[in-house]
């Protein structure tokens, strides 16, 4: 049993960083996490919050493990030199620059991730202009990455799809090659692919084995979604700082504007993503126990209330629409009559996303599996229900532990196969 191969994933996702050390049967060993001390934008706190979750590894862990592998926020861009050293902060997923969309049209006619304002196209626009010297653009899960093999010229290939990545024809578009930032894209691997070894210094600083193999993760929604196991008819929600929805499918859904289809673990997995969630929920109720207030809540009844609980002005999916304004008023007295509105505003998202993928050529879901924080919610379950109309169960499995699934198909014998995402 102490050859049993061990491995680590790593989840960055929007309020902070979570590992987690799976065996060879997926069995959940051990899992922290870290708040980030600064925010999405600052790659030195990524960064800062890996070498001190990886510091809290059990140390009979830590000598046993074979393969690590990173997720991050889809669409979270970083300028950094060769080096990999941070030009500026990074340009979060939810930030949007319609003044590039005719650019955007030009660079990527066909529709697609890409040619939304809120794509990281625009954003790796917005910091070619910024930068004008020779760069590197990388996502989040691609620098992390980068900086375990001290080597940033790897990307991933579910995290550049927003970059203009084209899954089909596994290549960057042609209308990219003459651009003077050709040279700043990444050389892309595919999800679940060895990049390499960790380097001599990050095995030293970290006091992880040497022969530590280096795998292409995946976004954070997508390392969530395998450890759902979720069933054909099921589709899969993540009720995390933002509201994810995704479905399996045999092949590939119609691009679009906020939408995308991702290969993870051989299968097709099409979705999007809200700009609304929970992070919403914590901007407007600071320190109150959301648990204990929605207690007060009867799920069967509605709130009466008509609002579209957006953070801050724009969305993405399932309408792509930097423009679309928060609705968060009329605020009634009562803070739990406010919270059921806000559920039902954000199941109101959810139910207009699994509309927006049945028409791109997804089969709707029969049954949703839930995962994130708001997945152990029982009132805002059972107001999905009934909203939704389908029977909802919920997975409290950590991402990082899903992405640690696909650095142990690496490492696994190869009479040996780990379902990534079925049963």
């Amino acid at each position: 049993m102490s050859q049993d191969p061990l491995v680590l994933g790593i989840d960055l996702g929007t309020s902070g960083v979570r590992i987690a050390v799976i065996d060879s049967s997926c069995a959940l060993l051990q899992s922290e996490s870290a708040p980030y001390k600064i925010g999405l934008i600052n790659p030195f706190d990524w960064r800062d919050r890996c070498c001190t979750l990886i510091g809290r590894l059990n140390p009979d862990y830590r000598h046993r493990l074979k393969a690590i592998a990173v997720d991050g926020t889809s669409g979270t861009l970083l300028a950094c030199d060769q080096q990999g050293l941070p030009l500026a902060e990074a340009l979060p997923y939810s930030f949007a620059y319609p003044n590039f969309i005719d650019q955007l049209q030009t660079l990527s006619p066909q529709g697609g991730p890409a040619s939304s304002a809120s794509g990281s196209l625009a954003r790796a626009l917005q910091l070619v202009d910024q930068h004008k010297a020779p760069l590197l653009l990388r996502h989040q899960a691609d620098w992390i990455s980068g900086w375990l093999l001290e080597n940033w010229s790897h990307g991933e290939e579910g995290n550049n799809l927003r970059l203009g990545w084209d899954l089909s024809k596994r290549a960057w578009p042609d209308s990219f090659i003459s651009q003077p930032w050709w040279d700043a894209l990444p050389e892309i691997s595919a999800s679940g692919s060895v990049l390499g070894l960790l380097s001599p210094q990050r095995a030293k600083d970290l006091d992880l084995p040497e022969d530590l193999l280096v795998v292409a993760g995946t976004t954070d929604s997508n390392a969530a979604v395998l450890t759902a196991d979720a069933d054909d008819d099921e589709g899969i929600t993540v009720l995390g700082s933002t509201l994810v929805l995704k479905r399996f499918t045999d092949q590939p859904i119609a691009p679009g504007p906020g939408t995308s289809s991702h290969r993870v673990g051989g299968r097709w997995l099409c979705g999007g993503a809200s700009n609304a969630g929970a992070a919403v929920l914590k901007q407007l109720f600071p320190d109150i126990d959301l648990a204990e207030l929605s207690r007060q809540i009867d799920p069967d009844q509605d709130s009466g209330l008509r609002l579209r609980p957006l953070p801050s002005c724009g969305e993405r999916f399932p309408v792509d629409d930097p423009q679309l304004e928060p609705v968060l008023t009329p605020r009634p007295v009562s803070d739990a009559l406010y919270l059921h509105g806000l559920l039902e505003g954000l199941t109101k998202i959810e139910h207009a996303g699994w509309q927006r993928l049945t028409s791109l050529g997804a089969d709707p879901p029969m049954k949703i599996v839930t995962l994130g924080g708001g997945a152990r919610n029982p009132q805002w379950r059972r107001l999905r229900e009934r909203q939704l109309g389908v029977p909802i169960r919920s997975c409290n499995t950590p991402p990082a532990a899903g992405v640690a699934r696909l650095a142990l198909q690496a490492v696994k014998p190869p009479d040996k196969t780990i379902h990534l995402g079925e049963n």
